[in-house]
């Protein structure tokens, strides 16, 4: 497996959970104190227990569907009626600030940025105690890391809740809980400001070994979808251009193949949470639930179910019928009663008519000692046709910048829909920009965020019970409220 020598190391550093938003530095990264400065050896020690910190189901599993894919009109609750009655207050918007699921994703993340400050606390001690030139580079690489780990986290946190305290450092809890708000505007220029110091030292690339690092192109993409939401088209298109440009990512010809355990890290791949549980049936463990629990609920063999959660909408499946999305729709979907091109099952029995195919697991690979189903599937955050499709729409834009890598906005358009049959445009719009990216990252995490910032959610989601400007973010949960009594709620919760 590509990743698996990352995912060795990161095994090292078991996530056991964070209670609480005071609880800064989670288990899973290294002491202060303690740590040989000297041998070169130990400086990813940190940064892999930033890694870690993404690996968390608070942050990238059963919340995370919620929240972001969950509210969108591609994805019913799924599972059984009575299950999960919070998930179901996500999918209705009936929410309300005491909503556990949100509450899980805000203390995830900020443990994510715990983990980087960690990091970033130790690299400038690292770099002071090795002597030798390249060594010390390399720990600023690391820091690269760190910064785009930190940045991610912060995006995610400020199209959830909008204004959240910035925290740089390790503080103590009587600081955490005296810390205010920023402006959406400065968390935003907060997440800027770390892409920008990353892209300056992060290498281009990693060995195969390392396959699932953070790379320039890693944050450049980031930072382009940072720019995407600030309808900075310029700067957009120039990103954009940048990573088309470098020649290093292209489609994978398969569709199907980019969402096998084959496809991991693939060359459309600009990043991806690693889950693995390293070939083994049991021990640590380096794998996430985002598949599990999105398997299918009821079928059989044990090793082919899961909790049946996210399922896809009658609305999204309507959508792909009407553009005639064929090969889309063979992998987006997995229907009950249809056998896979594996040789699976998904028997009549199975609770939901359709579940996520983008999280399909073959039983072949699900070997893992209790059910296991999808316990290697990564979590797709930034694939190359995201690029694609974020240059496209900042061109539609009126973006002049980003002219070296010979795309146009209909070119880039189109190549992600001849990778999948669909006839050429011979002319691209807004909307053909917006519908290709609603069937490219279908059941990705990316329909409900990409709704509110067109504003097309108060619209499209009016149905489910969305309200505008109410919903355009999420309450800050009370837990978080009474740990620190300077936050503020949201307008209208």
């Amino acid at each position: 497996m590509k990743s698996k020598i990352l995912l060795a190391v990161l095994s090292i550093f078991l996530l056991a959970g964070c209670s609480d938003f005071l609880d800064i530095r989670p288990e899973a990264t290294v002491p202060a104190t303690g740590m040989d400065y000297t041998k070169p050896e130990n400086v990813f020690l940190p940064i892999s227990a930033a890694y870690a910190t993404m690996r968390s189901g608070s942050v990238h599993a059963f919340a995370y569907i919620g929240a972001f894919e969950i509210t969108s009109d591609n994805a019913d609750k799924g599972s059984s009626p009575e299950d999960n009655p919070t998930m179901e207050q996500l999918d209705k918007f009936t929410f309300d600030p005491s909503n556990t699921l949100l509450n899980e994703l805000w203390g995830g993340y900020f443990n994510v940025v715990s983990g980087a400050n960690n990091a970033l606390y130790q690299m400038p001690l690292f770099e002071a105690a090795l002597l030798n030139v390249g060594d010390k580079f390399y720990t600023q690489q690391c820091a690269g890391e760190a910064k785009t780990i930190r940045a991610y986290a912060y995006f995610n946190l400020v199209r959830l809740f909008g204004r959240v305290p910035i925290i740089d450092k390790s503080l103590t809890s009587d600081e955490l809980a005296a810390k205010n708000q920023e402006s959406t505007d400065s968390v935003y220029r907060f997440i800027e400001k770390d892409l920008h110091e990353a892209i300056a030292v992060l290498p281009e690339s990693y060995s195969a070994n390392w396959a699932g690092r953070i790379s320039k192109y890693t944050a450049m993409a980031i930072l382009a979808k940072v720019y995407l939401y600030r309808n900075e088209w310029d700067s957009v298109a120039s990103l954009t251009d940048r990573i088309m440009s470098s020649g290093r990512f292209d489609l994978v010809p398969n569709f199907r193949k980019e969402f096998s355990l084959d496809g991991k890290n693939s060359e459309e791949s600009l990043f991806e949470i690693q889950s693995s549980t390293l070939g083994k049936s049991s021990g640590d463990q380096t794998y996430l639930e985002y598949a599990y629990v999105q398997g299918p609920r009821g079928n059989a063999p044990g090793n082919m179910q899961g909790w049946g959660f996210c399922t896809p909408s009658t609305d999204l499946i309507n959508f792909f019928t009407a553009r005639h999305d064929s090969v889309r729709a063979l992998t987006t979907f997995l229907y009950r009663g249809t056998k896979t091109p594996e040789g699976d099952s998904i028997k009549m029995a199975c609770t939901n008519p359709v579940y996520n195919g983008k999280v399909y697991t073959p039983s072949a690979s699900n070997k893992w000692s209790y059910n296991g189903y999808g316990f290697d599937q990564n979590v797709h955050i930034i694939r190359y046709p995201d690029v694609l499709l974020m240059f496209a729409e900042a061109k539609v834009n009126g973006a002049t910048t980003g002219n070296t890598s010979g795309f146009t906005a209909l070119s880039a358009v189109n190549k992600v829909r001849d990778r999948v049959k669909l006839s050429l445009l011979n002319t691209v719009s807004l909307q053909d920009v917006w519908d290709e990216r609603r069937a490219e990252f279908a059941m990705e995490e990316d329909r409900f965020f990409d709704l509110v910032r067109t504003g097309q959610a108060a619209t499209v989601l009016a149905g489910k019970g969305f309200t505008a400007p109410k919903n355009n973010v999420f309450p800050i949960p009370t837990a978080q409220m009474l740990l620190n009594t300077n936050l503020t709620q949201n307008s209208n919760y």
